[in-house]
């Protein structure tokens, strides 16, 4: 009878281990709330990344943003009175090689990644378009639509339209 009680006890007390030790473990701290955001795809420095459009300067662009990406671009008029040196750059082709940008051309191409100097999630939106007549490839540095238009092979024209632009995937990082 002894011995019976004593295995019921070693029984009863291997049971309750485990929920005690489990009781005792460190609990995993919350995550936080995850959004899910449209993402674009466009180069930096010769890499594919992703980004998103969150605000704009021209109500205009907010909307086409907000239509292409089926999420909404808030307008902002004040993005535009950011200093220029507080911008960095966003290359969008008006015409050439057919793609997922946002007039139906090449991806858009930015400068300053994440990581790098400069890097703003702020952008000014800049127009190139390639001159009648020359062959159009898909470029993805602003190196390279620099030396096409040093060559005389495109035209960049600053609209004055700042984009808050944050990048989601980049060369060595995401968030």
């Amino acid at each position: 009878m002894f011995k019976s009680k004593r295995i019921k006890i070693m029984i009863f007390s291997i049971a309750l281990l485990p929920m005690f030790l489990a009781s005792c473990s460190v609990q995993p701290q919350a995550t936080g709330t995850f959004a899910q955001v449209p993402a674009g795809l466009a180069y930096a420095e010769g890499k594919e990344i992703y980004f998103t459009h969150t605000e704009a300067s021209d109500p205009g662009i907010a909307e086409t943003l907000t239509n292409m990406m089926q999420s909404p671009v808030i307008y902002v008029p004040s993005l535009a009175d950011v200093p220029e040196s507080a911008l960095a750059n966003v290359y969008v082709f008006e015409n050439g090689v057919s793609g997922k940008g946002p007039l139906g051309f090449q991806p858009d191409v930015f400068n300053n990644p994440p990581g790098t100097e400069g890097y703003t999630p702020l952008r000014q939106i800049i127009l190139t378009k390639w001159v009648d007549g020359e062959k159009a490839v898909e470029f993805m540095s602003e190196s390279e639509i620099l030396q096409a238009e040093k060559d005389g092979k495109l035209t960049t024209t600053k609209s004055g339209v700042v984009v808050n632009m944050p990048f989601l995937v980049w060369d060595g990082g995401k968030r």
